[in-house]
């Protein structure tokens, strides 16, 4: 991987097409929350459909628990829907046969020429796409362990979340003078962080 891509960099805001052909940028898909980055090789790989398996019962932890989770493929729209719906998923997929993602990152697979695929590795970012961490999954157990992602998202929600520990000195005074911009949604109605899901 590029070698400015480490932890308090800022990851590229690419935008691609989700599993419906809808265009989206990373940005607008995080919102304000942390969020799990998972670039695969696609739906042709076991170990990929194993990872995302895996990752379903996380993602009903992350929805509560206001945190996001994309994946990103190499694989066609097509691939990329089947892929989705073929592990039972519903965060989105993105697609990019185009390749913009693994060039740029410079994480091709040279050692599968006849897929191309990127080289996996599951990201998870803190708001503003900041990088918290880098998990190389080339090798399956090279890839987070859900137990492992749900730590990584504790210490990024402790950080982020100005209201983490509401018995802190100060916030129910906060609280009772209707000072609600200090907890979440931060000053938003709980509809406009809906809109932001994506």
């Amino acid at each position: 991987m590029r070698t400015d891509m480490v932890p308090g960099a800022t990851f590229p805001d690419y935008e691609l097409s989700d599993h419906t052909g809808k265009h989206h940028k990373l940005s607008a898909l995080q919102g304000g929350d942390p969020m799990v980055l998972v670039l695969g090789r696609g739906g042709f790989c076991p170990k990929d459909r194993r990872q995302a398996e895996g990752l379903l019962q996380l993602h009903r932890e992350m929805e509560v628990g206001y945190c996001r989770l994309v994946t990103i493929t190499t694989d066609t729209i097509t691939q990329t829907n089947e892929y989705r719906s073929g592990v039972g998923a519903h965060w989105p997929f993105l697609s990019d046969p185009r390749r913009i993602v693994q060039k740029d990152l410079d994480i091709a697979e040279y050692t599968d020429p006849i897929h191309n695929p990127m080289i996996p590795h599951v990201i998870v970012l803190e708001p503003s796409l900041r990088i918290h961490k880098i998990y190389n999954g080339y090798w399956f157990f090279g890839r987070p362990t859900v137990e492992e992602l749900r730590q990584d998202l504790r210490a990024v929600s402790m950080t982020c979340r100005p209201d983490w520990d509401i018995t802190a000195p100060g916030f129910k005074a906060l609280w009772d003078q209707g000072r609600k911009e200090h907890f979440y949604p931060y000053g938003k109605a709980f509809v406009e962080t809906l809109g932001e899901q994506g």
